[in-house]
């Protein structure tokens, strides 16, 4: 089995274990048809995604270049986050949450939408140049990204802390972290966040935690089922649907992705002053307005991370003190 299979098959088995346990009481007698009834997922590349009209009074407010391309291009991860971007049977076709936003904006907006993926860092390298229009894959609003990047929001912002089952580690605080060897993505804000927490947690004579780095789910999922990692710290909808497929992990708690004192919230990431946020965010709030936002999130398992409304550049995580 090849490396880039085996992501996809694995995401495959582990919808169905989800969906026997959601539709156990509603069998039809077909396995297969069961899963894909109960789960709601569709791991094909033929999507047959939630869709809306164009709205012209806010494609109007696309800058002319876009409009004149008639192309929205947006990055993101490189697809091994379900259900938030990952790819479809085929393993070529990126699906998922952001991805359904993605189109769903560019209806609103009359254009089409052409995916790109990178690994994270480089996401902001393609909106640096100029090579994408927005970023669209579980960013979380922060002060330091504001200063380059102006934000659309469209969900909030929960992250997990993932253990192996019955390890006997929890989780309240900050200072549960001391003394673990923990997972988390590079560049992310869990990232800032552990880093912040692990600083303070010294500070106080407490032990450090060694905080390892990761790129793909694969990968720190390996070392947290092989014990080369206590936990990982991830987004709450991937950890979650994990920790239910897998049976070998929990999730032992939750928090926001700013931090104790703020709630995270999901954005769309464009550069700043460009003249496309604006638009984007008009076009979010129409889908919360027309209900199709809350369907994508029903689609995907993940309605308690609904807003009720879109805002340009909130409050976000906040910058390290100097």
């Amino acid at each position: 089995m090849s490396a880039s299979t085996r992501p996809t098959r694995l995401f495959a088995s582990a919808l169905t274990a989800v969906a026997l346990l959601a539709g156990a009481a509603c069998s039809s007698g077909d396995p297969e048809t069961d899963a894909a009834t109960a789960a709601g997922y569709n791991l094909t590349a033929d999507q047959n995604r939630i869709t809306t009209d164009e709205v012209p009074e806010i494609a109007a407010k696309v800058p002319q270049a876009i409009r004149d391309r008639g192309t929205l291009i947006v990055t993101g991860s490189a697809g091994t986050a379900p259900p938030l971007r990952f790819y479809a049977d085929d393993d070529t076709t990126l699906i998922g949450s952001e991805t359904d936003f993605a189109y769903l904006i560019g209806d609103v907006l009359g254009l089409d939408i052409e995916l790109t993926a990178a690994d994270w860092a480089q996401n902001f390298v393609r909106i640096d140049s100029g090579e994408a229009d927005t970023f669209i894959s579980n960013v979380t609003v922060t002060e330091e990204r504001k200063e380059k990047y102006d934000f659309a929001t469209y969900r909030l912002d929960s992250l997990a802390v993932e253990v192996k089952k019955d390890s006997g580690i929890t989780f309240d605080g900050p200072k549960d972290i001391a003394g673990l060897k923990i997972g988390v993505g590079s560049g992310t804000n869990q990232e800032e966040l552990l880093v912040q927490w692990n600083e303070e947690n010294i500070a106080a004579g407490l032990d450090p935690a060694e905080i390892l780095y990761y790129q793909n789910a694969t990968d720190y999922y390996l070392a947290l089922g092989s014990g080369r990692i206590d936990a990982y710290v991830g987004p709450n909808p991937s950890s979650a649907f994990h920790a239910i497929q897998s049976g070998e992990t929990e999730v032992v708690g939750t928090f926001s992705g700013a931090g104790a004192d703020l709630q995270g919230e999901i954005a769309v990431l464009t550069k700043k002053d460009n003249g496309l946020i604006v638009a984007i965010n008009e076009a979010l709030n129409h889908l919360i307005e027309n209900g199709t936002y809350a369907q994508v999130l029903e689609r995907w398992g993940i309605s308690s991370e609904a807003i009720d409304s879109s805002v340009i550049n909130p409050p976000g995580l906040p910058k390290k003190p100097a």
